[in-house]
């Protein structure tokens, strides 16, 4: 069995997401904190850009679920560039314990595990936990130097420029972590660095039947399965995958990667990166909670474990989801 279950319901009490100028004026320019006109947002680098937008998403969550710094028990984050510069350089501006991890796209989803998991023991109180991306740093950290204007495939996607976080709390009210799943690495020999969605579509079908599996569930009794970041490839391919296994998600199912854009011919496949779920699930999806609009959502989201090293030496790309199910009570 791959999944715990949290006795105490931890709570996400608060939430807090910043996106760039593409991303808003797609379906979360609505709901996020704050939405960027310029993608630098200031600052002299796309990375150091980053930062401040990881940083900008932790303090928001902490300040909408009126709390001070100080009442923070730890802080959980990662991101995509080498040594997870943009989490850490974000840590060293709180006072509280940091615990940097990474799943690639998928580090939502393992921070919002991993928090429940402190709270529900009794470790601690209050985690922020939170991640970020980049279009632009993460492209010539992964792919190519922006400057070359190398052409996009039409399998491939767009990393979104964001990010967000939550505040995972004991507390009478918010959405609960009710239970969480923590995947397995799947490699199903894909090497195309371009096509993140059919490299994680197969660990993305893994997490979910064993987390209906672990937990006696059928598809349906989740309002939402959200997956992310598949793109819109991926996601006929996770649909498929399942199909094929007796689960039909057809009409609860809804990817980060595929409604973060209004998807057009620049676009491809959709959105990507590690602030695609963090964004939308924490704006767009979180509202939906908050107002009753959706009651039980099963979040999963996926991340591609490769680097320019790998690649570069003909690796396959191996790939992560972690699924998190959250309720109102």
């Amino acid at each position: 069995m791959r999944t715990i279950y949290f006795k105490s319901n931890p709570k996400i009490i608060a939430t807090g997401t910043i996106a760039g100028p593409k991303e808003c004026s797609g379906v979360v320019g609505n709901f996020v904190d704050k939405a960027l006109s310029d993608d630098t947002f200031g600052e002299s680098t796309y990375e150091k850009a980053e930062c401040k937008m990881l940083t900008f998403a932790a303090r928001k969550a902490i300040e909408n679920a009126a709390l001070e710094e100080s009442e923070i028990d730890f802080f959980i984050s990662g991101d995509l560039l080498n040594q997870i510069i943009s989490a850490s350089f974000t840590a060293r501006d709180f006072d509280f314990p940091f615990l940097g991890v990474y799943s690639a796209c998928a580090t939502m989803a393992e921070s919002y595990a991993l928090a429940a998991l402190l709270v529900d023991g009794g470790y601690a109180n209050r985690v922020v936990a939170a991640t970020g991306s980049h279009f632009s740093s993460a492209e010539r950290q992964y792919r190519y130097p922006l400057e070359l204007g190398c052409t996009r495939p039409p399998q491939s996607q767009w990393t979104v420029t964001g990010a967000g976080g939550g505040v995972v709390a004991k507390a009478e009210h918010g959405a609960a972590i009710t239970a969480a799943t923590l995947g397995r690495v799947v490699d199903y020999g894909i090497t195309d660095v371009n096509n993140m969605g059919a490299a994680m579509a197969p660990a993305c079908a893994d997490t979910i039947l064993r987390h209906l599996q672990d937990t006696d569930k059928s598809a349906r009794d989740f309002d939402l399965i959200v997956t992310g970041d598949l793109g819109v490839l991926g996601s006929r391919l996770l649909k498929d995958l399942l199909w094929e296994k007796g689960v039909d998600i057809q009409s609860n199912h809804i990817d980060c990667g595929e409604i973060v854009y209004n998807v057009i011919e620049d676009e491809f496949q959709g959105g990507s990166g590690a602030g695609c779920s963090a964004v939308v699930f924490n704006s767009y999806i979180m509202d939906k909670l908050r107002r009753g609009g959706l009651n039980r959502v099963l979040f999963v989201a996926t991340g591609a474990l490769l680097s320019t090293v790998s690649s570069g030496q003909g690796e396959s790309i191996p790939c992560i989801a972690h699924a998190v199910a959250i309720e109102n009570m």
